[in-house]
């Protein structure tokens, strides 16, 4: 079981992170050999970011129900964009894969990017383990200047 962090922390952040989601819609249960291929790409493509620090990933979750689904955060979109364009990455391939496996409508896939900025996002983690944006760039207790929601979501940073 994960450790619990107990109490209320929220992060602590001054930098723009980019937020992608991606998931997978199996719309042909039993055509494995269509949405199979396409299942085991993304834990290649994890492996690979998670052993490569300066790629920009800062961290992820996954979730397999009701649909796979993964939750990354990166340093920013850039860096997500020359991953995904990297010819020795494995998104390429993947990819290229994908566009046969999809074209009679057996699996889909869906993503969204978003690009936060500080004062503009807020987090908070209630006697949770670490997960989402605390875990990928971490927590800190909230205190003073960082108990409310509409606090943490109006943070200045200090230039």
């Amino acid at each position: 079981m994960p450790r619990i962090n107990l109490g209320r922390h929220t992060i602590d952040s001054d930098r723009e992170i980019t937020v992608f989601l991606i998931g997978m819609g199996i719309n042909s249960p039993l055509r494995v050999d269509r949405w199979w291929p396409v299942f085991t790409a993304m834990p290649r493509m994890l492996k690979h970011l998670e052993t490569d620090p300066g790629s920009g990933m800062l961290g992820y979750d996954l979730w397999a129900l009701p649909s796979p689904l993964v939750l990354m955060y990166w340093e920013s979109s850039e860096q997500l964009q020359a991953f995904a364009a990297d010819a020795d990455a494995p998104h390429l391939q993947a990819w290229r894969d994908f566009a046969q496996l999809t074209k009679d409508g057996h699996v889909g896939v869906w993503h969204e990017t978003y690009v936060t900025t500080p004062g503009r996002r807020e987090a908070i983690y209630v006697n949770m383990p670490s997960l989402g944006l605390g875990k990928a760039i971490g927590t800190t207790p909230v205190g003073r200047g960082s108990s409310t929601a509409r606090q943490r979501m109006s943070v200045t940073v200090s230039s």
